[in-house]
């Protein structure tokens, strides 16, 4: 029978002690197999067809893993696409809030829009200051810097009751986090970090009534009967999310299905176990090495002040971590083992 270690163990065989989840995933042996397969199938002339079904079995698997119907998911290329989509249906003078220094492609469309009133505050203090002007609040699940949480229930309960919408963006937390389908309106993420699946995807999630999302970037996809949509307008626009699809980078898709093939073996939950249990083991050395991270319990990122200077050296060694706003940033994720964490813990006493 087959164990979350030898599942693991199968696809992964990384030269090198990566720690770095959140700024790039390693790719399984699955999905190099699957990305391989399509790039042969384009050099050989054979009907792509297939590949496009992958996009639709993406589409389902990230439904299942989100809770939601598949309906709701759209797909694309970026989280800054999609937040240009949800920027483009509020009205002139709306307030949109955002967490300080949040990821710039979350919050970068709603400034360019130009006509919005953005408003920054600390991310502990997002419940709280949605008002009744507030028109949307836009923030990261997990903040890309330093891996704090933000609070979804407290977020959720506030925009309620003055009737705001929420837009997450789930880039830092999909695939070991559960988020609970209620917990927002619009939920955008890649697929190229904790989802394990090449560049060039991302998806969203819209409500049941499509939000009022203009649909922008209608190309031949977006159609009802996409192939029938291929040339002048398109008569009849997808009754469902794809409305707002972007053509497919097909390769990037076959392997991000393959991916989730192993998320969704291995289980959600079970990833979340592992993850936050390694880096509460690292949390716990730094302690006993006179470093105390940036508070963010229950998050798979640890950010550590003062030491993104050690970045460099840290990669010399073999350990890659990332550097962010002058702290280490370490991110674990399935692959990673204790002895993983503790090579890094040896590292810094150095």
């Amino acid at each position: 029978m087959e164990t979350f270690e030898t599942l693991v163990r199968a696809e992964f065989a990384p030269k090198n002690t990566f720690l770095n989840t959140a700024a790039i995933g390693l790719l399984p042996a699955r999905t190099v197999a699957a990305v391989d397969h399509a790039v042969r199938m384009r050099a050989e002339g054979v009907p792509l067809g297939p590949l496009y079904d992958e996009v639709e079995t993406v589409r389902v698997s990230v439904a299942r893993i989100l809770g939601v119907p598949a309906a709701r998911v759209a797909s694309g290329a970026s989280v800054a696409v999609f937040g240009g989509l949800v920027a483009a249906a509020l009205p002139s003078g709306a307030e949109v809030l955002t967490a300080e220094g949040d990821f710039s492609s979350l919050v970068n469309p709603f400034h360019t829009r130009g006509d919005l009133k953005v408003r920054a505050v600390p991310l502990e203090r997002i419940a709280e200051s949605v008002r009744p002007e507030t028109e949307l609040v836009a923030v990261s699940v997990v903040q890309s810097a330093d891996g704090r949480l933000a609070d979804l229930t407290a977020i959720r309960e506030a925009t309620r009751a003055h009737g705001a919408r929420v837009f997450l963006d789930a880039s830092q937390s999909v695939g070991w986090l559960p988020v609970a389908p209620d917990a927002y309106d619009f939920l955008a993420a890649v697929g190229f970090k904790w989802l394990l699946g090449p560049h060039g995807v991302s998806f969203l999630v819209v409500p049941e009534d499509l939000g009022g999302l203009p649909p922008l970037f209608a190309g031949w996809v977006t159609g009802e009967a996409p192939w029938d949509s291929c040339y002048g307008p398109i008569a009849e626009l997808a009754h469902s999310a794809r409305r707002y699809d972007v053509s497919p980078a097909l390769f990037s898709y076959a392997g991000l299905r393959a991916s989730l093939g192993l998320i969704e073996e291995l289980g959600v939950d079970a990833v979340h176990a592992h993850d936050t249990a390694l880096a509460d083991r690292f949390r716990a050395g730094l302690r006993t090495l006179g470093h105390e991270p940036v508070p963010a319990p229950g998050s798979a990122v640890v950010s550590v002040p003062g030491l993104g200077g050690r970045q460099p050296r840290l990669s010399e060694a073999g350990i890659e971590v990332s550097a962010r706003a002058g702290n280490l940033r370490a991110a674990f994720h399935l692959y990673n083992t204790p002895a993983d964490v503790d090579r890094l813990l040896a590292a810094l006493s150095d």
